[in-house]
């Protein structure tokens, strides 16, 4: 068993989850202070119709859906902002069109079970060189966001108007950080999966804020669960024979589940 954990495969997994789990939890401090779960989800889903069409274009899905995902996070932006319609409302108008987009995509296609099968809930044991380059750049990605916006986007988190009238760049700033969810929610769901994926944008960030006092602390603290979490899931995973994603998801609501009920029988 110290073999198989060791193997090559399973280290390649180790060092995917860290960089998964750095930019989802970093990332995922956002969507929960924002309360933008449900753009999450939302575009996570659009993601199947950028691999969806990747798969029916016989070419590798995560280039086709990155660029398709931004298109649509960009879209729902934008008509947020032009529309008197709830971001809610229009989460779920494009979801739905991409989402059918992708079911339209696949039965187009022959002989596509497989992939999308992997995609849809992950894959993290069958990853490759070309998979950690470009996790390691979505990681840098992130790194390069923390120095640079996250202050602003700390910000405007809690006090919109107020950054606004200090005239920072609230509007360029939401664009951006649309961009990156949309970045890390793509890159991701060949190692989370595209059902899965948004849960890990959520959980390692709701537990941190059960625990922390600062928004600094909690950003922290979402990126070390995530990160350890997904390391202790994938040992358990391979220990009961299970798949990987799922164990990661069931775990952390485990600990969120717990961290809960702690906290409510302290009060």
């Amino acid at each position: 068993m110290i073999e198989l954990l060791t193997s090559n495969f399973i280290l390649y997994a180790y060092l995917a989850i860290i960089l998964v789990g750095f930019s989802a939890s970093y990332f995922g401090v956002f969507v929960v202070q924002r309360k933008l779960s449900f753009l999450g989800n939302g575009l996570a889903h659009a993601a199947f119709g950028g691999v969806a069409l990747g798969i029916l274009l016989d070419t590798q899905p995560i280039y086709v859906a990155i660029p398709f995902t931004i298109l649509i996070s960009l879209l729902i932006t934008y008509f947020k902002e032009k529309s008197i319609l709830s971001n809610d409302t229009l989460i779920g108008v494009f979801f739905s069109f991409a989402f059918a987009l992708g079911i339209i995509f696949l039965s187009l296609k022959e002989n596509y079970t497989t992939d999308a099968f992997s995609y849809l809930f992950g894959s993290i044991l069958s990853i490759n060189n070309t998979d950690i380059i470009i996790l390691a750049l979505m990681a840098g990605f992130s790194l390069f966001t923390f120095f640079k916006f996250w202050a602003r986007w700390a910000y405007s988190t809690f006090d919109n108007e107020l950054a606004v009238a200090d005239r920072l760049p609230v509007r360029f700033d939401n664009y951006v950080l649309s961009l990156s969810l949309s970045l890390i929610i793509v890159i991701s769901v060949k190692i989370i999966g595209i059902v899965l994926i948004s849960s890990y944008l959520v959980l390692p960030a709701a537990i941190a804020r059960l625990y922390s006092r600062t928004f600094f602390e909690m950003t922290i603290l979402s990126i070390i669960i995530g990160m350890v979490s997904g390391l202790i899931s994938i040992v358990l995973s391979v220990l009961i024979d299970l798949p990987t994603s799922a164990v990661i998801i069931v775990f952390q609501s485990l600990i969120f589940m717990t961290s809960l009920f702690i906290k409510k029988s302290q009060m």
